[in-house]
């Protein structure tokens, strides 16, 4: 009967995350309206848009040439991928428009969803290892909403994640029975934590507690000093190897200024190119430490406490498993200290801290050493945190901590995903989409239609889902911000007395809770358009007039078109 049971609840665990799998894809195709941070789309999606596509994009700061702090190979392998694919099928005539805002958004986010199931093979692969069932493990990851919502965006946080998780499965090289096998991984652990620190130098947080592993496994296993020698020195050269692709490939992209030029350069000048590579060696992590390093430059981004990860930033991605894993960490550490006060010559080597000892103490580590490094930033924001959710996802799946909790864990994550999936800044994305409809349409019939698209009080507008070529001039974007009420209706009122354009289509875009302001303005509007849902965080709802008869327009993003014959 009790093994019964136990194939019976591994049987409902795979119906469970096979359900959840399919969520997580088909709410990636839906598409998720919500719009996380604009670095979801600023760190690879817009530059590739602009560089693969020939969209109208913004660039910024970290993709200038006269400031390269983003490494280039990885939106080439991802959203640079996937535009390419797309391209190449409309120019097949395999779709007339193949390209468009659908598929600008989507298509990367398919990639990275697909990608986003490395975590899943690897909490499958771990869990038997570190004494935590698999299912219940992959059950618990597959409906975390930082799994459904964070794991399939463009983040270079997302690929910080999945790079983490495959060093975990590569240095935990234990056999069924739970003893060790021979490290064998060193040069893919060498390209992995080289590409991850090129990817996002704060990967060597994350990477070091799983190097300290993998290096006190290869002590224990008591090989002659030659086998060790041989071991770190191939992770060293493949190492070498792989910063040189990354610099290389780097360096090619900013001095040639963008993927256009680079296409054209010339057979004939290709050793005045070389000769150029060797003058100006680009190494994207060394810019970006220097940039962030600097307490003035982190500063403009925002500062935080240095307690936010451990006592918000945790708890709002992971809820009651951050608290769980807080507590047994103070009980271990106190079990430890102990341990050394009486003197507990036991705790050396691999059985120590860095063992399988009661309650997973690694795991602990592998979850709080990082933490505690990203802790000595001030800009503290959520998703750096998001490549801990496998340890924290085995940890507490070992000994059954989670299950006691499952209710709780349900409605925390389900709260998570409808707040982050759909409603944070969740209009301004099918605002894109429709204003792509509008103006294409018109355009088509009208081409000396002029339209200006004004934004205000949302995140930073992604100009790719637009799908507006360089070459067309008829569309304009401005980005207002969060603008005070006199500057923005400063620059309204001047778009609407512009009388030397006589066919001209001014849209406002403005949250609903700001909505009142660019009213007061002195113009008027002939049309309004309503999307729900949209939540600003920065310019939240007022709690009574939710509960008003126009409680809709707290939630909405309006688009707003000027009267300009008025």
């Amino acid at each position: 009967p009790g093994g019964g049971g136990g194939a019976g609840a591994a049987m409902s665990g795979r119906a469970l995350w096979a359900l959840l799998a399919a969520l997580r894809a088909g709410w990636c195709l839906l598409p998720q309206a919500g719009y996380l941070h604009p670095d979801e789309f600023f760190q690879s999606p817009e530059v590739m848009a602009g560089d693969i596509l020939n969209l109208q994009v913004y660039y910024p700061w970290e993709f200038l040439s006269s400031s390269p702090c983003r490494t280039v190979v990885f939106p080439l392998m991802t959203s640079g991928l996937t535009y390419w694919v797309i391209k190449s099928l409309q120019q097949l005539d395999v779709c007339s428009s193949c390209i468009n805002s659908y598929t600008l958004l989507v298509s990367p986010r398919l990639l990275l969803t697909i990608f986003s199931f490395i975590l899943d093979y690897s909490v499958y692969r771990l869990a038997p290892s570190w004494d935590a069932d698999p299912w219940k493990a992959l059950v618990l990851l597959a409906g975390s909403y930082v799994t459904l919502v964070f794991y399939t965006r463009t983040f270079t946080n997302t690929l910080e994640g999945l790079l983490f998780a495959l060093l975990m499965v590569l240095v935990s090289s234990r056999k069924s029975g739970g003893s060790s096998a021979e490290p064998t991984s060193s040069p893919l652990i060498g390209i992995i934590t080289t590409a991850g620190f090129f990817n996002r130098p704060t990967f060597l947080a994350f990477a070091l507690m799983p190097l300290l592993y993998w290096a006190g496994l290869i002590v224990d296993s008591q090989k002659s000093i030659k086998t060790l020698i041989n071991h770190f020195l191939k992770l060293v050269l493949c190492a070498c190897f792989t910063a040189v692709v990354f610099i290389t490939a780097d360096t090619f992209y900013f001095t040639s200024m963008g993927l256009d030029n680079l296409y054209s350069i010339k057979k004939s000048s290709l050793l005045d190119v070389i000769g150029q590579l060797n003058e100006k060696m680009i190494v994207t992590p060394f810019n970006f430490l220097s940039y962030n390093l600097n307490p003035h430059n982190l500063a403009l981004h925002g500062s935080h406490p240095r307690v936010t990860h451990f006592t918000v930033n945790g708890i709002m991605l992971f809820g009651i498993l951050h608290v769980l894993a807080i507590g047994a960490g103070f009980k271990m550490l106190k079990k430890y200290i102990h341990q050394l006060i009486r003197g507990g010559s036991h705790l050396r080597g691999s059985a120590g801290l860095l063992g399988h000892s009661e309650g997973n103490p690694t795991l602990l580590l592998f979850y709080f050493v990082p933490l505690a490094f990203l802790s000595l930033f001030s800009h503290q924001e959520p998703r750096f945190l998001i490549p801990l959710i496998l340890p924290l996802v085995l940890f507490s799946t070992s000994q059954n901590r989670a299950m006691k909790w499952k209710h709780v864990i349900l409605i925390f994550n389900v709260f998570g995903a409808l707040l982050f999936g759909c409603l944070h800044q969740g209009g301004l994305i099918p605002c894109l989409f429709h204003l792509e409809q509008l103006t294409h349409s018109l355009d088509s019939s009208n081409r000396s239609g002029h339209f200006t698209l004004l934004f205000a009080h949302t995140y930073m507008p992604p100009r790719s889902l637009l799908n507006i070529k360089k070459r067309d001039t008829h569309i304009e974007v401005i980005d207002m911000a969060g603008s005070e009420e006199e500057t923005l209706c400063r620059t309204v009122e001047q778009r609407a007395s512009n009388s030397t354009c006589n066919d001209c289509h001014v849209l406002v875009v403005i949250p609903g809770t700001v909505s009142a302001t660019v009213k007061k303005c002195s113009v008027s509007f002939k049309k309004e358009t309503l999307i729900f849902p949209h939540l600003s965080m920065e310019d939240p709802p007022q709690i009574p007039f939710l509960f008003s008869r126009n409680w809709r327009s707290q939630l909405g993003l309006y688009i707003l078109q000027l009267d300009r014959e008025q």
